[in-house]
Parts: structure tokens; C-alpha cells; sequence
């Protein structure tokens, strides 16, 4: 009898079928622990999905950064601070300056009055913390409201705020408030500046070192850090033409512009102002940071020519502003923190000395945030020597830590928020109130516009949940603003106040004035009689 005919397709596609079954089934065991043995998850389709494991090793943030790059001398810090500020008191007529000025213009038009307006940008405020004994944001305040002169805001951050995510939107609400025009500081050159959109730079002849990499940057670049994590070493005929943008409001001119660096050497520059004036300075050698500074009424595009004398000089770049708000954006890719100690305190100090900061925003913290780990106590305690560092170098700033942002991982729940996150929130509050510094919650003002994953929905944050974009630092920018906003509306009602409590004081003295004036018309003063006396 003839055997039937086995259909083997039929078989293979149900062997195919078990297998299938039984892997899909294996991916959703959660990863285990056999024998001291971690065994991960068996995901067939991880081409397509991952998911984010927990690590619940180490327990705390010991192995995620390295402290010893924390490790710092703030006594050193301290005294190269005094004797820069000591030598700008005793400078000698005879020293070589620090400053070459170019007015083609005078641009002497007082500051407008401030009018707060309480209208909000975001849909919840989020208040600033302010836990110094002096209130310095409301010292601060009162003079974005009051000081008839440029109110200069540094922020030092990471790359969340590359490109002037962020700051280009809490710039241009704050000078739309406040007063003030242009982009703030521009670095003289660098492989990012293509990425941000609120300045074009145009550099050449020059070799820009990252103070990420300062161990391997030549001597004596490497000691030559400012904050703005950019060091720029020359060859003769370097240049560098920024030009303003349209980018956001405020920024297509400004009235004044500064330009630093150093000149160790006697060297010979040159400044082109709206492609079309020139102006050429020889400088004579000093180790100090210089300044050129141009003042006309419309600044559009300004470029820097080094004509000779490269020779140990180092470019760092230009500060374009006005009377009212600047904002200055210092992002380093990859910073926790850590690079501000390998900048030069003595070269932080010289340049917060040519036109001193009142406010230092600290943004740092998403590098360092892992899933599963719940203790930061040693990132904290290396926070606080950032803002004793900062307070250092910029005595006259107000400090302000930025707490981390909202950041989601994918689990086997779908996208949850990072369960780190209020730990490392807590530790930097912890920090700010340790220093006495003051604290913002960039975690909440996100949460109140839907948190992360409403950002990546609306396309104003990447698909890593953890990096915004310039749509995302518009929605933080504001919130910022608004917290900014409600203090400054706060320090319009204490000015009234000390107007309403001296106007009596104002009118009794008028008064005065007034019923003495008859009585002095015709008479001699009391140092006329004294006059009289001593001759007769």
C-alpha cells in the first residue's frame, strides 16, 4: 500500500509558528538574576524597539562621575580673583590698556521705563527659590528694572542648550520686557556655530580647542579656559565676521560690541563694522584680556582681523548688546560641572571685570541622571563647589541652579518618566540651599505643558525623551521668563513703596522751600554775613 504524500511546507510554516510563539513569549520575561548571573531580556525585536533597562547598580552616583575632576583649590581660586581685582584698582597710567574703544556713534538714549506686563507664556508659573539670606534675585530684579546700563545674564549649561536652545527665547522675552537688543556672546570660532541660528559666524585662520578635551589641547592653551568652553589659538591674518540674524526679535543690531581676547606679544588688529568703516589698533603687549569695543548707533556685522603678531595671542570671541538685557549662552557639550574648573579663574575674573555679570544660570545635571539610581549626595556636594566657584569669579552675580529637566525611558510599561528624576532634583535644590543660592524646577515648568512625552508628541523634543529642540527651549525659555517676570513685578511694587513712603517726606521739604523763600528774598546768606563780619 502506497504511503500518503507528507505536506513538509505545512509542517515547516508550523514549526515556524511554535518557534515565533515561543520567543514572543520569552521577550516578555522580565530580566532575571540566575546564580549571581544577570541574564537580559530576549528581545526579538529590538531592531525595532528597545527597552531601557533599569540599573539598579551602583545604588548611588559614585561610578557615574569622575569626582576627582571636581577636585579643585577654591583658596587658589580665591586669590587669583583678589589680585585681579586689586590690580584693577592700582592700575597704572603707564600700563598697557585693556581697552581700545570705537565710537562712530554716541548712543547715549536713556533706558525706557519698565512697565511689567503680567501676562503669562506658560500655562503654569513655576516660582524661582530663592534661598539666600541677601534675596540676590530680588537685588537682581531691581536692577533689570532700574539700572540704566546693560544687565548681563550668563547661562552655563550643557547640550540641552547648544545652539541657544532655550536662552534664544529667554533672551528675546526678556529684551522685548525689559529693554535691550542683540545675541549676546559669539565665540570667535567653533565647529558648532553652524548649528545656531540666532548669529552667523564666519571664521578662518584659526584652531578652536573645547575645554572637554583641555588634556590634550597644547601648552599654554590649555590654561587660557573662559567659561565659554572655547579658546581660539591664531595664525596672522585670522579673522572672524559675525553678522546678526532675524532670527528671533531683537537680534538683527545692536548698539555696542566687544571683542576678546589677549595679547601676550605686541600685535596689530583690525575692526570692519557693516562691512563698509574700518578701524585698525596696534596693541601693545600684556598678558591681561583685552577688549576692543565698538559703539554705534546700528551694528549689523562686524568682523575681526588679526593683522600680525599671533604669536601666543588667543581669540575668545564678541559680546553683541545694548542697554537692557544680554544674554550670554555658554553650552559644553557633555559638562556635568566639571569643566568650569578647568577654565582660568584669573581670565574669568578680567573678563567679568571689563563688564560684570548680575545673574549666573546653572543648567547641568542630565549627564549625570541614571535610571534606578536614587542617590546624588557626591554630585550635590560638587554642585556647590560649581556655585562657590562662579560666585568667585563673578562677585556681583545673583546664582541661580537650574533644576534637571524631564527626561522618560522606555520600559515594559510603555514611556514613563525617569524615576532619578526627583532624586536629582532634590539634590539640586539641596546644593542651592546649601550655597544660598537660588533654584528653578525645569522639571515642573515642563510637567505643566504635558512633561516629555507631550514634547515629543508636539515634535518640540527629540525621540530620545531627553533632548529638546528649538521648539521645546521656546516653552522652557518662557517658563524661565515668567518666573523671571513675577519677580521683577514684585520689585516694581517695593520701588513704589519707598516712592509712597518717601513722598511726604518729598512735599514737606518742597514746603519748606517755599515758606523760607520770602523770608530769604533780599537778605544776605549766612555766608554773606559771615563776610560782612570778617571785614568790619
Amino acid at each position: 500500500m502506497k504511503r500518503p504524500t507528507e505536506d513538509y511546507m505545512l509542517r515547516g510554516w508550523k514549526i515556524a509558528a511554535w518557534v515565533l510563539i515561543i520567543m514572543v513569549g520569552a521577550s516578555l520575561i522580565p530580566p532575571v538574576t540566575i546564580g549571581g548571573v544577570k541574564l537580559r531580556r530576549a528581545n526579538i525585536y529590538a531592531d525595532l524597539y528597545r527597552y531601557e533597562e533599569h540599573n539598579t547598580t551602583p545604588s548611588d552616583d559614585d561610578a557615574l562621575f569622575d569626582a576627582t575632576e571636581f577636585d579643585f583649590d577654591l583658596e587658589a581660586v580665591s586669590q587669583q580673583v583678589e589680585a585681579v581685582q586689586l590690580a584693577q584698582a592700582d592700575t597704572l597710567p603707564h600700563e598697557a590698556p585693556v581697552e581700545y574703544r570705537w565710537v562712530v556713534c554716541e548712543h547715549n538714549t536713556p533706558r525706557e521705563e519698565v512697565i511689567i506686563n503680567p501676562a503669562r507664556y506658560s500655562s503654569r508659573l513655576t516660582k524661582i527659590e530663592d534661598f539666600s539670606e541677601n534675596q540676590a534675585i530680588a537685588t537682581f530684579c531691581d536692577s533689570l528694572i532700574e539700572a540704566d546700563r546693560p544687565i548681563r545674564i550668563a547661562v552655563l549649561g550643557d547640550s540641552f542648550i547648544e545652539g541657544d536652545i532655550l536662552t534664544a527665547d529667554l533672551r528675546e522675552r526678556l529684551q522685548s520686557a525689559f529693554g535691550g537688543r542683540g545675541t549676546g556672546f559669539a565665540p570667535m570660532a567653533s565647529p558648532l556655530t553652524s548649528f545656531r541660528r540666532s548669529i552667523k559666524t564666519q571664521s578662518k585662520g584659526w584652531t578652536a580647542y573645547n575645554v572637554m578635551q583641555s588634556k590634550s589641547v597644547p601648552a599654554p592653551y590649555n590654561e587660557q579656559f573662559f567659561v565659554s568652553g572655547w579658546v581660539c589659538r591664531p595664525s596672522d591674518g585670522a579673522s572672524t565676521r559675525w553678522e546678526e540674524t532675524t532670527f528671533r526679535k531683537q537680534l538683527d543690531s545692536c548698539s555696542t560690541a566687544r571683542v576678546l581676547f589677549r595679547s601676550p606679544k605686541q600685535s596689530r588688529i583690525r575692526l570692519i563694522l557693516n562691512d563698509s568703516l574700518t578701524q585698525e589698533y596696534t596693541i601693545e603687549a600684556s598678558p591681561k584680556v583685552r577688549q576692543a569695543v565698538v559703539e554705534a548707533e546700528t551694528i549689523h556685522a562686524l568682523e575681526f582681523q588679526l593683522l600680525e603678531g599671533a604669536a601666543e595671542a588667543v581669540g575668545y570671541g564678541a559680546i553683541f548688546g545694548d542697554k537692557g538685557v544680554v544674554v550670554d549662552n555658554y553650552s559644553v557639550r557633555s559638562n556635568n560641572g566639571q569643566a568650569i574648573f578647568r577654565t582660568n579663574a584669573t581670565i574669568n575674573a578680567e573678563i567679568n571685570a571689563l563688564w560684570s555679570y548680575d545673574l549666573v544660570i546653572l543648567q547641568y545635571g542630565l549627564n549625570i541622571m541614571q535610571a534606578g539610581v536614587h542617590k546624588y549626595t557626591n554630585y550635590g556636594q560638587q554642585i556647590e563647589k560649581v556655585i562657590t566657584y562662579c560666585r568667585q569669579c563673578f562677585p556681583s552675580a545673583a546664582i541661580l541652579v537650574m533644576g534637571v529637566s524631564d527626561r522618560a525611558i522606555k520600559s515594559e510599561a510603555g514611556v514613563e518618566t525617569m524615576d532619578a528624576i526627583p532624586y536629582m532634583l532634590d539634590c539640586q535644590r539641596t546644593a542651592a540651599r546649601n550655597q544660598q543660592a537660588a533654584f528653578w524646577s525645569t522639571f515642573d515648568a515642563m510637567q505643566a505643558e504635558g512633561g516629555i512625552r507631550e514634547f515629543v508628541a508636539k515634535g518640540w523634543a527629540g525621540k530620545d525623551y531627553t533632548h529638546i529642540n528649538y521648539g521645546g527651549g521656546r516653552k522652557v525659555g518662557w517658563a524661565l521668563f515668567d518666573a523671571i517676570n513675577y519677580e521683577a513685578a514684585k520689585a516694581v511694587e517695593r520701588r513704589n513703596r519707598r516712592l509712597e513712603a518717601a513722598k511726604p517726606i518729598i512735599d514737606s521739604a518742597s514746603h519748606l522751600n517755599q515758606t523760607l523763600e520770602p523770608l530769604t528774598a533780599g537778605t544776605p546768606t549766612l555766608e554773606a554775613d559771615k563776610a560782612l563780619i570778617s571785614i568790619h
